[in-house]
């Protein structure tokens, strides 16, 4: 069993799900540029029309109410700053079905005309985010309880600027970490604005993996990918080994200066959790583009089952890593914002979408859950990702990890077998025995 007060929800973003990039007032994003750069995404898929969520909102709120979701986790596009109407709309129609809205004010989809001036390497755009945050707070502060500020700042780091496989396409290590390094303080700013103006709970989200492997290589990756984000926001510092590398690069000296604001405090952190990472020391190994520095490091393909994300299916890292959060920086309670998974969802010859494999994954992770929880967690509630199958960012229409399937040519919405198990799951708080079919 669950709290009764655990919030159950489901998450998605603006680019991924709203379409309608040139209504409104809405200026151009990254994403709008790189999926119209040739060869930036599969098969040329761009965000253009997405799920059309930005006109057919209603149906999907309908969507959440028949399954029951407590709460809907979804993005604000900065790119619409100049007319926010859409979202008074979306929150109006949550609250009258007693879906509480949850707001991230970043989830990639920076101004291109932002980029054009340096982007997250730019100092400006985290003072000018704070200023964004304030702009959407008073426009819907009075109904909505929970912000995050950032979704997966290591992903708009490292995949944005060090691989350049998203948006905005750059592959430079010392941009990636200089833009690690000004999202966080924009986080910082931003908490500072959200609180100045009223806001009663406020987070950050980060993706965070378990690393595990060889001890030196674990740790090395361990602090680009979670310690070099948890530990100035929860810590108030960068980890030593962490400057260190980041040292052969850029000079870290001037963001330690940074670290009060990074370090404001929140009331729960967001984690988001999909897989582990596996590594090994291996003499003449290329490395990680997304790892900056990390030669002589292999990355190893999952064992056991996988999505068709071929990340590795593996539950007991999510018990892991709360665990891990619990231990390290006690006293933040912990709110899991995405967990889902991709597969290649087929009708059957009723036109069902029967995803068994989907129901196993977020059963066994529900049970992750509520093993940590057991073992002492302070874990707050627990967000599908996602909602509707969408566009998928670099793999365009061609990854689905929704409760409720798209046909994209028509836009018609069909609830998938997990949808209803979910539904019954959210009603009861229970996971049946044989749920969570799973075994590592």
């Amino acid at each position: 069993m669950f709290p009764d007060d655990f919030l159950l929800g489901a998450a998605t973003a603006a680019y991924q799900v709203e379409g309608a990039v040139t209504e409104d007032g809405r200026e151009p994003s990254i994403w709008d540029t790189f999926s119209h750069t040739p060869g930036a995404v599969r098969d040329g898929h761009t965000g253009d029309v997405a799920c059309d969520h930005y006109h057919r909102y209603l149906e999907d709120v309908e969507l959440m109410a028949s399954i029951g979701l407590r709460a809907y986790r979804f993005s604000v596009a900065w790119p619409r700053l100049a007319d926010l109407s859409f979202y008074d709309r979306l929150v109006d129609a949550l609250l009258a079905k007693g879906i509480a809205p949850v707001v991230t004010l970043y989830h990639w989809d920076l101004p291109q005309r932002l980029q054009d001036r340096g982007g997250w390497t730019a100092r400006e755009t985290s003072e000018l985010f704070a200023e964004y945050a304030t702009a959407v707070y008073r426009r819907l502060g009075d109904r909505v309880h929970t912000w995050t500020t950032l979704n997966e700042p290591w992903v708009s780091a490292f995949v944005g600027y060090g691989s350049g496989r998203h948006a905005p396409g750059i592959a430079d290590p010392a941009a990636a970490f200089t833009a690690a390094h000004n999202l966080l303080r924009a986080h910082g700013l931003a908490v500072a604005a959200l609180r100045a103006a009223g806001a009663r709970s406020v987070s950050i989200t980060l993706n965070l993996t378990p690393i595990h492997g060889d001890p030196e290589p674990a740790t090395l990756v361990d602090g680009l990918a979670n310690r070099l984000f948890l530990d100035p926001v929860l810590k108030g510092r960068y980890p030593q080994d962490v400057l260190r590398h980041m040292s052969r690069f850029v000079d870290p000296a001037p963001f330690e200066a940074d670290l009060p604001v990074i370090a404001q405090p929140i009331d729960v952190l967001g984690v988001n959790y999909y897989t582990t990472t596996e590594v090994a020391a291996e003499q003449g190994a290329p490395g990680h583009p997304e790892y900056p520095g990390t030669e002589g490091i292999r990355f190893l393909p999952p064992r056991g089952p996988v999505t068709e994300m071929g990340w590795g299916v593996v539950p007991s890292g999510l018990t892991e890593l709360l665990l891990r959060l619990a231990r390290d920086y006690p006293g933040t309670p912990l709110m899991i914002t995405e967990n889902g998974a991709a597969y290649d969802d087929k009708p059957d010859a009723s036109g069902a979408y029967v995803d068994t494999d989907r129901v196993d994954f977020l059963a066994a992770h529900l049970r992750a859950a509520r093993d940590a929880m057991d073992r002492g967690v302070d874990l707050r509630g627990y967000f599908v990702w996602s909602l509707l199958d969408n566009f998928e960012w670099a793999h365009g229409y061609h990854k689905r990890f929704g409760l409720v399937h798209v046909d994209y040519a028509t836009q018609r919405r069909t609830p998938k077998l997990s949808a209803s198990w979910y539904r019954d799951f959210i009603a009861t708080g229970r996971l049946r025995p044989n749920d969570g079919t799973y075994r590592e």
